[in-house]
């Protein structure tokens, strides 16, 4: 049986690619990484009268020369390269009421010379607006087939479907370039030609022609382009420096070309109508207004921010006691002993770790993907790049770090909205520094237990150090991102240069779809490293079970004759503290101890901190084993808050103080202490440079700064 032809779906951002995808496919899509990256490849196989095809969504692009690696996936995907098979045909996707500006995309991939169909999307939005398209026309003059469809509607579908199985039966020899280059330009192209064939096997001159030209447009000294030859990288350096030498630019010669044809074609396509004011006109006129368009931003952050924390809570819930029925349905079919506790604690607990996300993750998705369909997302860039690119943030960063409220997880993966692996990169660095809300049980406990109950200009002292932290990490990521933006992670800022397109209804299809690929995908990449982290952890806090301390334990438990089901229960709790102190993990703490003492910690925090590294909540429960309290104390428990408040060191001064407290708050506040956190960003950096470094940078900061803190607040006599 023979393998379906590969047939590329291209086209720039807001076009309604994906729409199209789905209504060719009319299935579930496969997931799948593009050979060596991690940018995510979605295929499906989609009938046409000429038999079965496999359809690939190749990432959106405003054009296929960029400096950037994520938008060299776009031709690596449609010339078949870096281990991509190479499509016998590429849909071109176009919007039909934004004709003029996809044009130049679609001029480009047809220069590739590889066989291309045109399929002009939302025409029906393009007649409501009083445009009339001569298809023929266009067809004629660009050389290759063009189709008018609406994705959404259904229109022209089939006839699409009809016309991918009619050039793969008969592939047209590639159309000429509708334009011809300058003397100067096309003696680059020839002698570029040999080294650009050296890109891919079996390359057409047309497109080894135009793969001369996107290297022209693409290379220069600051790219993030990847698989480049070396020989072409030297070339082209070389060629561009004698064009700047020579008063040319090159730049211009290539771009203003294609736009001065397509400009001289569309009075021959188009013909518009007097249509009323478009609603994406009167909606743009207040929410891209300086004042109102921005406070009307921050309202519906609001309501997101407020709806990651309100509306998953209910399913967050439900997750946590299905979980809790899955360990204790284990511990009642399973005896009891060490493999019972590794099912409940390190199997059930670390599945737990991983699902307890998910809510969050789909619900912020679920907002991302209306705001992407709807069009807002670009208006939210628009106006948030002038405030985030002095700190070295692209506008787009804005809302992955309000999500990094709720929690950085899902944060992380809404990085994918930006183009640029830099402005990703660095965005994720610094989202972990803003206050999430794993970090409030902790707060919330060490702030009740040691903070006075002093009122501060009518404010209550404890409101104002948990108004304080959230302000102090939200200051420190941006800070941070200033640092890293001009050390770790330097580049060009580069302008914020995107279509904004007419607002339109969102596809419920789509989006659930989106929503559900890349919640699945958290769970399949990121879950399998939170639970090996987990299971590791478990290991640690449950070995050795005996030692002294629980030896002399069980023997003064065995004196007392004849204990009630509360006193057994309690002595319990002692033995499983007891076993918590001397396990690998306390003496992890005893060893973290003099890394501690210079912010007033001591060991005890050091075992808690291994445990918060699982989840930032955990850090509270972790505490309650080592008082020998339970696993199932919280941030409200007494007995706990005034264990923490009644500790003595051996000269009898309290172990922990509200200066101690408030060290440890801010080194939790800065400390990477989250594995979710560090397996979100390995799955998408697809290493672990990053994470490390991530790890590595906060935790020094961490560190640093708890230990200023509390040093100077010992000199000023508060120690």
């Amino acid at each position: 049986m023979s393998t379906p032809p590969w047939v590329a779906l291209a086209g720039c951002p807001n076009t309604g690619k994906t729409t199209l995808f789905n209504a060719l496919t009319g299935r579930r899509a496969r997931v799948g990484n593009y050979p060596g990256i991690t940018v995510e490849r979605v295929f499906a196989e989609a009938l046409t009268p000429g038999g079965p095809v496999t359809v690939v969504d190749v990432p959106g692009a405003y054009s296929l020369a960029a400096r950037s690696a994520d938008e060299q996936v776009a031709v690596s995907a449609l010339l078949g390269l870096a281990g991509n098979p190479r499509p016998a045909l590429t849909v071109v996707v176009l919007d039909a009421t934004r004709l003029e500006r996809n044009l130049y995309f679609a001029l480009q991939v047809i220069e590739l010379g590889s066989p291309v169909i045109l399929a002009v999307n939302m025409m029906d939005a393009a007649r409501s607006e009083g445009v009339q398209l001569d298809l023929d026309a266009m067809s004629a003059a660009l050389g290759v087939p063009v189709v008018g469809v609406s994705a959404r509607q259904g229109e022209g579908i089939d006839a699409l479907r009809a016309e991918v199985a009619r050039v793969l039966a008969e592939p047209a020899a590639p159309p000429p370039w509708t334009w011809t280059p300058g003397p100067a330009l096309e003696a680059d192209l020839a002698a570029l030609a040999p080294a650009a064939a050296a890109m891919g096997e079996g390359l057409s001159p047309g497109a080894t022609r135009a793969l001369a030209l996107w290297a022209l447009l693409s290379i220069d000294s600051s790219d993030e382009l990847t698989d480049v030859p070396a020989g072409l990288r030297l070339q082209v350096l070389a060629r561009l420096k004698a064009a700047r030498e020579a008063g040319r630019d090159v730049d211009a010669e290539g771009v203003t070309a294609r736009y001065t044809w397509i400009d001289a074609q569309m009075g021959a396509w188009i013909r518009r109508s007097p249509v009323p004011r478009s609603w994406t006109d009167r909606l743009d006129a207040v929410l891209l207004h300086p004042v109102a368009g921005f406070v009307l931003f921050l309202g519906i952050m609001v309501v997101v921010f407020q709806a990651l924390f309100a509306w998953s809570e209910p399913l967050i819930g439900l997750v946590e006691k299905a979980i809790g029925l899955a360990g204790s349905g284990v511990q009642a079919v399973v005896p009891a002993g060490i493999f019972a506790d590794f099912l409940t604690d390190a199997v059930v607990g670390g599945v737990g770790n991983v699902l307890v996300f998910v809510p969050q993750i789909a619900l912020l998705f679920v907002f991302i993907s209306l705001m992407e369909d709807t069009g807002y997302m670009s208006r939210i860039a628009f106006l948030m790049d002038r405030i985030m690119n002095r700190v070295g943030l692209h506008g787009r960063a804005f809302v992955p770090m309000m999500s990094a409220y709720a929690c950085a997880v899902p944060a992380v993966m809404a990085t994918r909205t930006m183009e640029r692996r830099r402005d990703r990169y660095l965005t994720m660095m610094v989202l972990p520094l803003t206050t999430c809300s794993a970090r409030l049980p902790v707060y919330t406990l060490l702030i009740a237990a040691l903070v006075p109950a002093t009122v501060i200009f009518g404010v209550s002292a404890k409101s104002l150090v948990m108004v304080g932290l959230y302000l102090f990490g939200t200051i420190t990521a941006l800070l941070a991102a200033a640092v890293i933006g001009r050390t770790v992670l330097k580049g060009e800022r580069v302008p914020l240069l995107m279509e904004l397109p007419p607002y339109r209804r969102p596809s419920a299809r789509s989006v659930g779809r989106r929503v559900a690929r890349r919640s699945w995908l958290f769970i399949r990449d990121a879950g399998a490293f939170i639970f090996v982290c987990t299971a590791i952890l478990w290991a640690l806090l449950y070995f050795p079970r005996s030692n002294a301390e629980v030896e002399a334990l069980e023997r003064a438990h065995a004196a007392v004759q004849a204990p009630t089901a509360e006193q057994k229960a309690a002595f319990a709790l002692e033995i499983e503290g007891a076993q918590k102190r001397g396990s690998i993990a306390g003496r992890i703490g005893h060893v973290m101890e003099p890394a501690l003492e210079p912010f007033g910690q001591d060991w005890q925090v050091g075992v808690g901190l291994l445990g918060a590294f699982a989840a930032r909540e955990v850090f509270v429960s972790t505490m309650g084993l080592i008082f020998g309290m339970g696993r199932d104390v919280d941030a409200e428990s007494a007995p706990l808050r005034a264990r923490l408040q009644s500790e003595k060191r051996p000269d009898g001064k309290p172990r922990y103080t509200p200066l101690s407290a408030l060290a440890l708050m801010i080194f939790l506040a800065l400390a990477c202490q989250c594995m979710s956190t560090l397996a979100a960003v390995k799955r998408e950096t697809g290493g672990y440079k990053w994470p490390v470094f991530m790890f590595t940078y906060m935790t020094t900061l961490a560190w640093v700064c708890a230990v200023g803190v509390y040093q100077a607040g010992r000199l000023l006599g508060y120690g």
